[in-house]
């Protein structure tokens, strides 16, 4: 019986993890990203502003050890099965998941080596350049600058955090222009 117990309860890694993608989505269905900085109302652009909130509380947890680094897989865990999730919400059948995911996978693994570097470098011109490409689908790196700031500020807000108060509730950046 007590075998049993433990298979269904819920461990306290997994809440944290499940705690924190939910407050990642909630940020990046921030309105203002939509209406201030022109993000597009498109699946694709909320994966990517998803993405970036996931990666920032990813970056975040890791700064605390091994600790952190759980939670930040944990974190990671969530979000990848969140979007398998979606996927068949969509419709998406079970023979085409499997490589949908595989492209996802390779996306969201791309956008995170190529942003991570420059969120703890402070590049904002890098960082806005793959925004804009990724984001906003243009070669011009000013598209991103505005979304390039809003990140930094957010990877430095966080950064002034303790891991209890990322845990509890993240201090995001303001979105502005």
């Amino acid at each position: 019986m007590i075998m049993l117990q433990n298979l269904f309860r819920t461990r306290p890694r997994e809440r944290l993890g499940q705690t924190l993608y939910e407050a990642a989505v909630r940020q990046a269905r921030e309105p203002a990203f939509y209406t201030r900085l022109g993000v597009a109302d498109r699946i694709d652009a909320r994966f990517e502003i998803y993405t970036l909130h996931v990666l920032l509380l990813v970056m975040r947890l890791r700064d605390e050890g091994e600790r952190g680094a759980e939670a930040g897989q944990d974190l990671f865990n969530i979000y990848v099965s969140a979007l398998d999730h979606a996927l068949r919400e969509l419709g998406v059948g079970d023979v085409s998941v499997g490589k949908k995911m595989r492209k996802l996978g390779e996306a969201l693994y791309g956008r995170m080596t190529a942003y991570e570097p420059r969120l703890r470098d402070g590049d904002a011109s890098g960082l806005a350049a793959g925004l804009a490409r990724n984001v906003y689908e243009s070669e011009d790196a000013g598209a991103g600058e505005a979304l390039a700031a809003y990140a930094l500020a957010s990877r430095a807000r966080l950064a002034a955090q303790s891991f209890d108060a990322v845990a509890d509730a993240p201090a995001w950046a303001e979105v502005s222009e």
